[in-house]
């Protein structure tokens, strides 16, 4: 079912409209038909099931068939990732999304090979955001996690200083079992932060700065994980973990 996100002002009772480039999606690339069903979510507040009662130019409007609770796990989570080259970041932003997170924030660390020209910058964060909503449209996320412009470790420290779980998978790190008692004894009322290093990955000393920051240094086991495959092995594990009955 296709399922599109709207403000709290285009929903009222048993009505709700659709409007915006999602009306062009649902005419001419969806061919969608009044009578047929979608699902809408708004600003992380309820997810609605909705039938198309008919299509104007510049809307859609719906009738609210019934409300649902959302499918978002119980914390927030937000992975810090240090920014890979641009292709690989994209598929990271994509699963990111679909395994759970809140927030995706790209970190410029020592051995970030890629330079973003600040020029372009904001065309950047405007494509990571639009494959964010593409990745939370098709997994039914009931929010669009929000992907920040690239930012220093200290910065990006500092947003996260009062999560309750922080955690920096390091390739130099040992002890499986720690990191499986760290991610069975997780308080689910307690936002959780993920740092993963670029394709070079982190330099001792920016270890020792995001470790004496609060994070937990763990490993994720013998072999060597690229940086696409590190950050979403340990969210594959915590959204397990987490996820409600």
């Amino acid at each position: 079912m296709y399922h599109f996100f709207v403000s709290e002002e285009q929903i009222n009772g048993e009505n709700a409209y659709i409007e915006g480039g999602d009306v062009n999606h649902i005419v001419n690339v969806l061919r969608m038909k009044p009578g047929e069903e979608l699902l809408i979510s708004v600003k992380g507040d309820w997810d609605y099931l909705c039938k198309i009662v008919d299509i104007e130019t510049d809307r859609v409007n719906l009738k609210v068939l019934e409300s649902m609770e959302q499918r978002e796990l119980p914390v927030n989570i937000t992975l810090l990732q240090g920014i890979p080259k641009s292709d690989k970041l994209e598929m990271i932003i994509q699963k990111a999304v679909e395994l759970g997170v809140s927030e995706i924030i790209p970190v410029k660390t020592k051995r970030v090979v890629v330079k973003i020209d600040e020029k372009k910058a904001d065309t950047k964060v405007n494509r990571w955001n639009a494959i964010a909503e593409s990745a939370a449209k098709q997994s039914k996320r009931s929010i669009i996690p929000k992907v920040s412009g690239p930012m220093s470790i200290d910065n990006a420290l500092e947003i996260v200083k009062d999560f309750g779980v922080k955690l920096i998978p390091y390739e130099n790190a040992d002890g499986i079992d720690k990191t499986r008692k760290i991610l069975d004894s997780m308080d689910k009322t307690k936002d959780i932060a993920v740092f993963i290093g670029p394709e070079g990955g982190f330099e001792e000393a920016e270890v020792e700065r995001i470790k004496n920051s609060g994070f937990e240094v763990i490993t994720l086991g013998k072999r060597i994980l690229r940086t696409e495959t590190a950050g979403l092995a340990l969210l594959s594990n915590i959204m397990i973990r987490l996820e409600d009955e």
